[in-house]
Order: C-alpha cells, then sequence, then structure tokens
C-alpha cells in the first residue's frame, strides 16, 4: 500500500496532471475515484482538517448542484456541505493527494511537490 493517495477524477485535466508528478517522482499512489466511490461525511471531514480548510472551500462553484442546492448561501452549515458532497461528489474540488496528516489540492497540480 503506497503512503500516498489521490482521489482522482480521470476525466479531469488537472487530476491527470497531478497524478502524472507523482509517477514521475516515482511515486504509484492509491487511487481513489471518489466519483464512482463517493467519501462519507466523516472521510470529507477528515481531508478538510488535513488540508487546513473549510468544506466551503473544497465546493466546485460552477458546478450545477452547486447552484442547485443554493450552496452559496453563507448560512449553510459545514454539516450541511460535508453532506452535499457525499450525496453529489462531483461538487468536491479535484484532485487531493494525500500523505499522511497532511494534504494537497492539486490546482496547480505542482502543489503536490509539497508533499514530496
Amino acid at each position: 500500500m503506497s503512503e500516498y493517495t489521490i482521489y482522482h477524477n480521470p476525466r479531469c485535466s488537472k487530476s491527470r496532471q497531478t497524478l502524472t508528478i507523482l509517477q514521475e517522482n516515482g511515486i504509484q499512489p492509491e487511487v481513489i475515484l471518489y466519483l464512482e466511490t463517493p467519501l462519507d461525511t466523516n472521510e470529507l471531514s477528515s481531508l478538510t482538517k488535513k488540508l487546513g480548510v473549510k468544506a466551503r472551500d473544497l465546493l466546485r462553484k460552477g458546478e450545477d448542484e452547486y447552484k442547485q442546492l443554493g450552496l452559496k448561501d453563507p448560512s449553510i452549515s459545514e454539516t450541511d456541505i460535508l453532506d452535499a458532497m457525499f450525496r453529489h461528489p462531483k461538487l468536491i474540488e479535484r484532485p487531493i493527494v494525500v500523505k499522511g496528516d497532511n494534504a494537497v489540492l492539486g490546482r496547480p497540480p505542482e502543489n503536490v511537490l509539497e508533499l514530496i
């Protein structure tokens, strides 16, 4: 089992570029296709802590679900945002790379170099 994990969407160019950077540095991460295997709210909460961000910071604001669910509303709780990301995983910004208790968002992909 790799010490690195990438929450990956192979259709996303940033996600593919981030994975390539890892592989070019000799790292074969555990790849989690989070759209096929959605993260539960506890896993999402853990990721936000490792990233040092609020759940709102991981939302993809351009997605239709973001608008339909009214997630722009600042009064929506952290718990409700995590639940929305669990129910609609395409709302999760990607890719996320984890090593131990640390994580980075691969936007830009070079951010992953902080973990290497």
